[in-house]
């Protein structure tokens, strides 16, 4: 085959695109951009990223299929997390049927489903330990990944030990080991069971997916009607995160059948549905396991970056803390400077890399209290909503217009607002998206509060209205204010709302502002947060309780408020840096992954051919004999 010079039409392709061209049939690529760079983008012009029109690059099938990897995993874990709260908080129901249903008509036909009978307090406690060791785990899972296994085998482990525990949760659950009153031991075990192996999964499987993404700088495309415009690595990552996170919520949606099953069937069917659904999980993993680019573990550099901190403390101590050039002054090329000769393994590039994961973790400290109130503190939401009239309507239903708010509203933002701002020229950064989130979120848990008010003004057991039962002063034969279920709606559906501009941000930042070999720990980091909002919940169960719920939501919406407005004072000016910082290296460690597979594919046909010849040489000496 002649040679050929590769035209303009293909010097956007991926670097590895041009090296098969290059390497496989003869091509010259010519470099007809004097702003190209060296795998074959087209690097924009001042003018052109002021003027040029910003898109989302197209991503490989293999990051959509860990989405719906992702789907399976939480489906299962909402869809059993929806009913722990009735499953631990109330006693089988008088007159149900055995296996935590109520009955459905007459006496008692309003209540909720249960079967340990432990009370408010035990079911905050419980499900408030789960909640915070599946966040606070995900720091060794992390860890582990970045460190000694790669994402891919972490996320393998964390599956097995999740599959395990549904099994024992769906036994804890038989109507025979409920009323024998032993059902405590085995779910407590697979509670816990579920929890490390979500935290194994969890901090894996996003980074996993941004692994994936081609366009890790901005980049000038030509669009077949000769319009050019820039694929921008931050709305590429943001279109992919959303449409991680709606799947999530699309799994987090299971919670409306298990919700209905423990209602009308009893627990051990809430349980099971879901643990079919999770043995989807591991057939998506091996569908994808070839397709996938795996980032070798590259060694934490967690040491060396609490190293790090603890020189920068030292050296401007504890008033320098957040001030300009608080690291600096602990950069090898300054520290050589000043005459000092000490050494360090790590170069100024690394100490960029600290400066920036402890932005980002600085942002991440303001996560709890959107979390807490997004769902308010422990079981305060699930007291409230079984205060009100049901109408046959499981208490609990109602939590799915999370998930169900947060699907609705992320293809409207995905393809329509965020393409929208983009087109005018408009930058809605990150930290202003989760600004908007933290106010969203406020203004919902307020309204938690006046609902509140209401059901104790209303509630035939006035202040006792969460534990309005048989031998209550008050107590009517159904216990409950006849307020709607459906107000619990209005606030349940507008905190969700602030999930989509904080926690798909989130997910996006932790990435992109994490060195090479500590995405997964960032990632955990910003999960840890969510542990941090549960330890405030463990600590307040004895206050969540009758007649201080008002109090349990106003506070928190009242801080968040103030929080808001803080966020933004400090947080205001990332919004004009850079997405990936780590284009190059990434893009090299890529290339450098793709050729020593194919080098060890032709290494490997190589020793074949070869075997097949001696065995050849062997079989004619055998003849000759």
């Amino acid at each position: 085959m002649r040679d050929v010079v590769l035209e303009d039409t293909l010097t956007s392709a991926p670097a590895p695109v041009v090296a098969g061209l290059e390497e496989g049939n003869h091509v010259t690529l010519t470099p007809v951009h004097d702003n190209m760079d060296s795998h074959g983008q087209i690097i924009p012009t001042e003018e052109e990223l002021a003027v040029l029109p910003r898109i989302a690059g197209t991503m490989p099938w293999s990051a959509y299929m860990l989405c719906a990897v992702e789907f399976a995993e939480r489906a299962s874990y909402y869809g059993c997390n929806q009913v722990f709260k009735n499953f631990i908080r109330a006693p089988l129901p008088l007159n149900g049927n055995g296996a935590g249903a109520p009955p459905r008509t007459g006496e008692g036909h309003q209540k909720s489903a249960g079967a340990l009978g432990k009370g408010t307090v035990v079911a905050s406690a419980m499900t408030d330990a789960f909640k915070f060791l599946a966040y606070a785990l995900p720091i060794f899972g992390g860890w582990l990944a970045d460190a000694h296994l790669g994402r891919f085998k972490t996320i393998v482990i964390g599956v097995i030990i999740c599959g395990i525990s549904h099994v024992i949760m769906i036994i804890s659950a038989i109507p025979s080991v409920i009323q024998a009153g032993k059902a405590i031991g085995p779910f407590a075990l697979s509670l816990y069971m579920l929890s490390i192996g979500a935290a194994l999964f969890k901090p894996n499987i996003a980074p996993a997916i941004l692994d994936q993404n081609p366009h890790l700088k901005p980049h000038v495309v030509t669009k077949s009607n000769g319009a050019k415009v820039i694929v921008d690595p931050e709305a590429t990552a943001e279109s992919i995160m959303l449409w991680f996170y709606l799947l999530v919520n699309v799994g987090g949606f299971m919670g409306v059948a298990t919700s209905y099953l423990a209602k009308y069937v009893g627990f051990w069917s809430s349980y099971l549905l879901p643990g079919i659904i999770y043995f989807l999980l591991p057939v998506f993993l091996i569908l994808v396991n070839k397709r996938l680019k795996k980032l070798p573990p590259g060694g934490s550099a967690l040491g060396d970056f609490i190293k790090v901190n603890i020189m920068a403390l030292k050296a401007a101590g504890i008033r320098g803390i957040g001030r300009k050039g608080y690291f600096n002054r602990v950069k090898p090329s300054v520290i050589a400077a000043s005459g000092d000769p000490r050494t360090f393994h790590w170069d100024d590039r690394f100490i960029d890399d600290v400066s920036r994961t402890m932005d980002a973790c600085a942002i991440f400290l303001f996560f709890p209290i959107q979390q807490i109130n997004d769902g308010a503190l422990g079981a305060a939401a699930n007291a409230q909503s079984a205060s009100l009239t049901s109408n046959g309507v499981p208490n609990d239903l109602l939590d799915n217009l999370n998930p169900l708010a947060i699907i609705v509203l992320i293809p409207i933002m995905n393809h329509g607002i965020y393409p929208l701002l983009r087109k005018l020229g408009i930058r809605f950064g990150p930290i202003k998206r989760m600004t908007f989130g933290f106010f969203i979120a406020a203004i919902g848990a307020s309204s938690y509060a006046v609902i509140q008010h209401y059901i104790y003004q209303t509630s035939p057991c006035g202040y006792k209205a969460s534990t309005c039962v048989e031998g209550t002063p008050g107590f009517d034969g159904e216990g409950v204010s006849h307020l709607s279920l459906w107000l619990y709606a209005i606030p349940t559906a507008v905190t969700a709302t602030s999930e989509v501009f904080i926690n798909v941000t989130a997910l996006g930042m932790a990435y992109s502002r994490a060195p090479p070999n500590m995405k997964g720990l960032v990632m955990a980091l910003n999960l840890f947060m969510t542990s941090i909002s549960t330890a405030i919940s463990l600590a307040t169960a004895n206050a969540i309780q009758d007649p201080y719920l008002v109090w349990a939501f106003a506070a928190p919406s009242i801080i968040g408020f103030v929080a808001a407005f803080v966020f933004y004072w400090l947080f205001r000016k990332l919004d004009d840096e850079d997405f990936f910082v780590h284009a190059d290296s990434q893009l090299d460690l890529t290339l450098k992954n793709e050729h020593v597979a194919k080098d060890e594919e032709k290494d490997l046909k190589y020793h074949s051919s070869l075997d097949e010849k001696n065995s050849d040489s062997k079989e004619v000496r055998e003849v000759k004999e």
